[in-house]
């Protein structure tokens, strides 16, 4: 609990200082989440102080917002000429959550109403495959994530890292256990059928599973599963699939944009980038190379100029 915090105004302050420092941030993120909460303190005064305002609300008063004024501020955000779209009200109440979060766990001051407050529906985009730079998004987006813990957004990262990097299955990537910690430079990974493949591994994955292997709080046996859940127990593959469900949610994406995706993503953007469809099918551990082809879902473009470049006649 951290002393010499009197009012909401200090301690939004204070956490935007642990949010630079000690979460480690990207300044874009907290941009995003400082001017989210600053409207919703501006809003407070407004609200407990008449339409002239008041006085910034104590932290003990932070812990008395009730679930009705929450939403009266939502439903402030939606009027006016600077209203705010769905997807707008849907990331601010995540960062007036993740402040209250900050209240609780670093000056006791609790507030279970705000968990109450659901935001918008959100319209699902219309249906397209996955592109390399919104699977960028996602995972810049998962180690964004301020409403986990650090070593919680380490292994989101590390986890959709590997299904991109390393064109694995959940059921896959979830099978590493710590004695494959740290990674080298390549994996040896059981499929399905008890099919055996290797796999490269890019330094990017590489780096982002050592972090996650520094963060976590808990001691393991080499067997042991190395994705670990919050309370320490193995990750589940339903996390994965929830992970990314939020994460599109907050990108916009289409719901075809799933852990899975990932995988596609790896062997469309091999494939793009003129890798073979062969070497492709054993990176994948495909039993035919027709799976392969149909998994890759390449245009008709893309196989135009692959076979304009590649036959003796073209």
């Amino acid at each position: 609990m951290t002393a010499s915090v009197g009012s909401a105004r200090q301690a939004y302050a204070a956490w935007l200082d642990y949010l630079t420092l000690e979460r480690r941030a990207s300044p874009r993120t907290v941009r995003a989440y400082g001017d989210n909460v600053l409207a919703y303190l501006n809003f407070l005064e407004r609200h407990f102080g008449g339409e002239e305002g008041g006085e910034t609300p104590s932290l003990a008063a932070m812990g008395q917002v009730s679930a009705a004024d929450l939403r009266g501020y939502l439903a402030f955000r939606r009027q006016g000429e600077n209203a705010l779209a769905p997807r707008s009200i849907s990331q601010a109440l995540s960062s007036i959550r993740a402040f209250h979060r900050y209240l609780d766990q670093r000056h006791g001051v609790a507030n279970a109403a705000v968990e109450l407050v659901r935001g918008p529906r959100l319209k699902i985009g219309l249906p397209r495959p996955v592109s390399e730079d919104q699977a960028r998004d996602l995972i810049a987006e998962a180690a964004d994530d301020l409403e986990r813990d650090p070593w919680e957004t380490a292994r989101d990262e590390a986890v959709l890292t590997l299904l991109w990097g390393c064109g694995l299955r959940i059921s896959e990537a979830l099978s590493l256990t710590w004695s494959d910690a740290p990674l080298g430079a390549s994996l040896r990974i059981t499929g399905k059928g008890g099919k055996t493949r290797i796999t490269p591994v890019l330094d990017a994955v590489r780096e982002a599973v050592d972090v996650y292997v520094n963060e976590l709080p808990f001691v393991l046996g080499p067997d042991e599963p190395l994705f670990r859940a919050k309370r320490g127990g193995p990750l589940s593959p339903r996390h994965v699939q929830a992970l990314v469900q939020t994460l599109r949610g907050r990108l916009g994406l289409s719901d075809r944009v799933t852990p899975h995706a990932f995988r596609h993503a790896f062997a469309t953007h091999l494939l793009g980038a003129g890798a073979d469809l062969r070497a492709i099918q054993d990176l994948l551990g495909h039993a035919s190379l027709s799976t392969t082809q149909r998994y890759t879902q390449v245009d008709a473009a893309g196989l135009l100029a692959a076979y304009q470049a590649a036959h003796p006649k073209a």
